[in-house]
């Protein structure tokens, strides 16, 4: 849908707001619910940062424009009702005033229910990962070690994948719980530069592993 057809779409309520929620666009985790009116949307697709409406000083305001804790904002989406709107942004600093990343950082466990499942926390840092990494590409900083990986081609990255590889069969013969942990973490980041370098999304790697996994 393009920026245009978007305003269109969106139905307002009687005081001209509709409600935003905020997610991180890496990790999928949800960071605030907050209120824009039409010209703070118009606002957050010209600038692509976060604008909003404030309902208690009824005004416009900037996310981090003043404590400096910024959001790009990468996507919007409207909801099937075109009465919310869903911002997927790349935080720079925590969402809440409070300084938590989030502001729903109090979680109540419901008596019976089934946990997260395993590997949740897994999934949710590689899309964080994958994110940082492919940024270190398109906009390498000075000093960065993936960017110096890239800089370095496949050689370098290939290099390094077969040195942590080893290391990761040394931590498991050790038994060393925390080393394999290190090494495995090391292996991975450095396969996924390598990923990243040869344009093979995470995407690809799951449907290979799905199918994998219904054999």
């Amino acid at each position: 849908m393009e920026a245009a057809a978007l305003l269109a779409a969106v139905k307002w309520n009687a005081d001209g707001l509709v409600p935003v929620v905020i997610a991180d666009a890496r990790t999928g985790a949800v960071l605030t619910l907050a209120y824009a009116n039409r010209e703070a949307l118009e606002k957050t697709v010209a600038t692509k940062s976060t604008w909003l409406y404030s309902r208690s000083r009824a005004e416009l305001w900037n996310k981090g424009a003043t404590s400096g804790n910024t959001q790009r904002v990468v996507a919007i989406a409207i909801d099937c009702d075109n009465d919310a709107l869903l911002y997927r942004v790349i935080p720079d600093g925590p969402a809440c005033h409070t300084g938590a990343p989030t502001c729903f950082g109090e979680v109540v466990a419901l008596p019976g229910a089934e946990a997260a499942p395993s590997g949740a926390r897994f999934a949710e840092a590689m899309l964080a990962l994958a994110s940082t990494i492919a940024d270190r590409h398109e906009n390498p900083p000075e000093g960065s070690y993936t960017a110096q990986l890239f800089a370095g081609g496949i050689d370098r990255i290939a290099k390094k994948i077969g040195e942590e590889a080893t290391e990761v069969v040394i931590a498991a013969k050790n038994e060393d719980r925390g080393e394999l942990i290190w090494e495995t973490s090391d292996l991975l980041y450095h396969t996924m530069v390598m990923l990243a370098e040869r344009k093979v999304t995470l995407d690809e790697i799951g449907d290979e592993l799905a199918r994998r996994a219904a054999g």
